[in-house]
């Protein structure tokens, strides 16, 4: 299933296809303050319609991961890394930024980041 989203004034916006049934809310320092809803996704499935160049990115505690957020309305769309156990290229995104998406039917796993 095709998927379009972005951050709130639309500066950085994006394509997903895929099937979204699940996603997790974690409460690591980060999550925690964006309130996101994050689901993982390898990065083929992604496609990043506005350039790059239109981001801002944060890097926090070891790095790994590159949170993108829009410098105009502050919204973190997208997260991209790598994953741990495959080197497979990966998203995160934060489901709240796909606006036709019914977040009521999503299961919601809890994910105690701030322990990890």
């Amino acid at each position: 299933m095709s998927h379009h989203g972005s951050c709130h004034c639309g500066r950085i916006a994006f394509d997903l296809d895929a099937d979204i049934g699940e996603a997790f809310d974690c409460n690591c320092s980060m999550c925690r303050r964006r309130g996101g809803l994050l689901a993982f996704f390898p990065r083929a499935a992604f496609t990043l319609e506005t350039p790059a160049t239109e981001m801002s990115t944060y890097r926090f505690n070891k790095g790994h991961i590159a949170h993108h957020f829009c410098p105009t309305c502050g919204i973190a769309p997208f997260s991209d890394g790598v994953h741990p156990k495959t080197g497979e290229a990966i998203v995160a995104i934060n489901l709240r930024c796909l606006p036709e998406l019914d977040l009521a039917s999503l299961t919601i796993k809890q994910v105690d980041g701030a322990k990890l």
